[in-house]
């Protein structure tokens, strides 16, 4: 942590120059990495499209039960499904 804050500008310079992630310990256990702004979208966009994907597979499972589905039986699916 220490020497992040000493090099902080090269540090984020790696990140957005070189593509190079840079991770952040705290008495030597990770604790959060810096990347280049363009990955962390490109990350996040893939993770929610995932996620998306990932709910309208349990919507059409749901779908295909018989009748509606209650909350506690789709709080269920999500547990075993994400667990």
């Amino acid at each position: 942590m220490a020497e992040v804050r000493s090099h902080l500008a090269d540090v984020i310079d790696r990140a957005r120059r070189d593509g190079t992630p840079t991770i952040i310990t705290r008495r030597g256990r990770p604790e959060a990495v810096v990347i280049d702004i363009a990955e962390y979208q490109r990350l996040k966009e893939a993770a929610e499209r995932a996620e998306d994907e990932w709910l309208n597979r349990l919507a059409d499972e749901a779908e295909g039960r018989q009748g509606a589905v209650s909350l506690e039986e789709m709080a269920a699916m999500l547990r075993d499904h994400h667990g």
